[in-house]
């Protein structure tokens, strides 16, 4: 008796009904393809160890240019299993530029028994040829443990999250939703494996910041018809100021590969996205080739390793876009805090290499550059010596903001104050980049609110 019950309830369990606990996601956007994500889950909540595990099962996604998928295409199904997190992706390809596209997912314990997700959407890039207008969006530093504990997560900004918040997730998703953006670029600290509450060492641990943070229905709801780019810091790579040296868990392969595992990247994680005709994007790499953080500054230490650094000058040479956005998880202008060495900002840090790429900017006549970067908990404008503009977009959340350096703080990496800087958030807050592209270059900082806070134009 024992055992037919044993059996019967396992049984059970391999026929129950997976969940798309986190919902469907598309990354890796161009003109032509696009890659599609989701993770089949047990639950459509967190369990009581606040997890969300994932279940075997099977998905296939079905696309269209029209909302009533007539006609359609679709995948071939594949399954979902535990050494890829359950996490089922595929590239579709041979898209057309420019155009609205439709998909939806199709999940269920076997290719006969599917049940299909809400369906979702995403416009590919008019590409190198077009001339459009393009809206992006830019966030960092979602700290979900300072979201949801405040001051006992040590959390340094105003504590404005409320019990729906914490039921639905970040107010910012609901504000960028209303932006009706074209794309999200995601800088880094996308999650935190370190905190006051646990430090995520081990596999099912580094996992589960992931599971917890992006099951918020408001992530969700956003990512369903917001196309993705990502990039990683050190928060979502190992630890605060993580390099690649040290032995300390978790080791710096296995954040590499949960990054991987995570979500959709390409093959090389430093890359350029050729928009519209005006505009070029380039995401780099601040944390697989970097040079160990202690070592002295000087001309053999680098953030970003010879192989990126030649890429990254030969593309931005050959270029003929109008608008070049250079967006890195770490500042290369800042003014940041003195006291750090893990950004090219910082004196004890890699300033070396970033005053040898100004000035290869400089001389090879790179024009209409600005950079764009996370990691700093507070927003700001700044001008370098050289004339190159940099644009912080800040934390996400209220909880993980903080204030910023002023030029010319002795605490500061700009102590005399040669840095111009039009804007400074005033006070602590969690929000955003808003960047419109097309004949102008329109820059906007909004709070977690959607109100702006600073516009400036190109």
């Amino acid at each position: 008796m024992i055992r037919f019950l044993i059996t019967l309830t396992l049984t059970s369990l391999s026929q129950a009904t997976p969940f798309l606990g986190q919902g469907v996601m598309s990354g890796e956007l161009s003109d032509h393809s696009i890659s599609l994500q989701t993770r089949l889950t047990a639950t459509a909540e967190l369990n009581e160890s606040g997890d969300l595990p994932g279940t075997e099962g099977v998905v296939a996604f079905e696309w269209s240019l029209n909302k009533d998928f007539t006609p359609s295409s679709t995948t071939p199904f594949k399954k979902a299993l535990p050494e890829q997190d359950f996490i089922v992706r595929t590239r579709l390809t041979q898209l057309q530029p420019h155009s609205t596209y439709y998909y939806r997912a199709h999940y269920g314990t076997s290719k006969e028994k599917v049940q299909a997700s809400p369906i979702c959407s995403f416009k590919t890039l008019p590409g190198e040829n077009k001339t459009h207008s393009v809206r992006f969006i830019i966030g960092s530093c979602m700290n979900y443990n300072k979201f949801l504990h405040g001051r006992k997560a040590n959390a340094r900004g105003p504590i404005t999250a409320t019990p729906e918040d914490k039921e639905l997730g970040f107010p910012a998703f609901t504000a960028m939703a209303a932006q009706k953006p074209d794309f999200f670029i995601g800088t880094g600290d996308i999650v935190y494996y370190d905190n006051r509450f646990r430090n995520a060492e081990s596999l099912p641990e580094l996992r589960k910041c992931w599971h917890e943070q992006f099951r918020f229905p408001r992530m969700i709801g956003f990512f369903q018809n917001v196309p993705t780019y990502w990039s990683k810091d050190d928060h979502d790579f190992r630890y605060n100021d993580s390099d690649n040296t040290t032995d300390r868990l978790p080791l710096s392969q296995t954040g590499i590969d949960l990054f991987r595992e995570q979500l959709p990247l390409p093959e090389k994680s430093y890359r350029t996205i050729r928009v519209t005709k005006d505009l070029q994007i380039w995401l780099t790499e601040g944390r697989d080739y970097r040079s160990a953080n202690h070592l002295p500054d000087g001309p053999d230490k680098t953030l970003w390793g010879d192989t990126q650094k030649s890429w990254l000058q030969r593309t931005l040479k050959t270029s003929d876009a109008k608008w070049k956005i250079l967006i890195s998880p770490t500042p290369l202008v800042g003014p940041d805090d003195a006291s750090k060495k893990d950004n090219h900002t910082n004196l004890r840090g890699f300033r070396h290499e970033a005053d040898s790429f100004f000035n290869w900017l400089s001389e090879n006549q790179i024009e209409n550059l600005i950079t764009v970067c996370g990691d700093r908990h507070w927003q700001y404008h700044s001008i370098h010596p050289s004339g190159i503009h940099e644009f912080a977009c800040g934390a996400l959340n209220d909880e993980n903001a903080r204030l910023g350096r002023k030029p010319g703080d002795k605490k500061s990496t700009d102590p005399k104050a040669l840095i111009t800087q039009p804007f400074l958030s005033p006070k602590p807050s969690g929000g955003f980049l808003l960047i419109t592209a097309d004949e102008h270059l329109s820059i906007e900082f909004r709070d977690d609110s959607g109100e702006i806070l600073y516009q400036t134009q190109r």
